[in-house]
């Protein structure tokens, strides 16, 4: 009687095969996993990036569109100097600040449309960097009847040691009643830790709409 052959299991070399197949495969699939795991990191750090870009430049655009309070007790109701540039942080028209606050890099001030009193209230913005928990970090400050802020944004982390510059044109002067019709921010942001990416340098700009 012909007893039949059993199939099942595999031989020495179909498993030194198998083996050697399975090696081409994993070491590039483990190096594209190694290359994916260590950019990721770059690639969420970027991201973040554009996004305090996006939303700072969205507030910034809004206020210097803003900008401009007007003298309402002297006909024809002339503009105010609006803009204070660099100012110490306790001087100047428009105060902004939480108590031990750096110096503003610039505020801005304008008449609230809001306010249908005689003489409308102000709303102060200053922006400042300053350092929370060891990070450098620009910060949006909102006053409105008080020099206490009502609103404080973070809208950039990392801020490089590098200060932000503020430019204003065509006045080169931002500070004085012939009111700038546009301002620029320019900041470098440097991921950490440092030396892991290249600076990334964002300019925050926007354009005067009233006249």
């Amino acid at each position: 009687m012909r007893v039949k052959r059993d199939d099942r299991g595999f031989t020495l070399p179909e498993m030194l095969i198998a083996i050697v197949l399975l090696g081409v495969i994993a070491v590039p699939l483990g190096n594209a996993l190694i290359t994916f795991f260590k950019h990721s990191d770059d690639t969420t750090r970027r991201m973040s990036e554009s996004h305090d870009a996006q939303l700072a430049a969205a507030y910034f655009a809004q206020d210097v569109q803003s900008i401009g309070v007007r003298d309402w007790v002297n006909p024809p109701y002339k503009m105010k100097p609006s803009v204070e540039w660099m100012p110490a942080a306790d001087t100047g028209d428009y105060p902004c600040r939480y108590p031990g606050d750096p110096n503003p890099l610039v505020r801005f001030g304008w008449d609230d449309p809001t306010d249908a009193t005689s003489t409308p209230r102000i709303v102060r913005v200053a922006y400042v960097v300053k350092t929370v928990s060891g990070e450098r970090q620009l910060h949006r400050l909102v006053c409105v009847d008080s020099n206490t802020p009502s609103v404080d944004v973070v809208l950039a982390h990392n801020v490089a040691a590098t200060d932000p510059v503020v430019a204003c044109a065509p006045v080169v002067d931002c500070t004085g009643t012939n009111l700038p019709q546009s301002v620029t921010l320019t900041l470098t942001v440097q991921s950490q830790p440092p030396g892991k990416l290249d600076p990334y340098t964002v300019v925050l700009f926007g354009q005067r709409r009233q006249t």
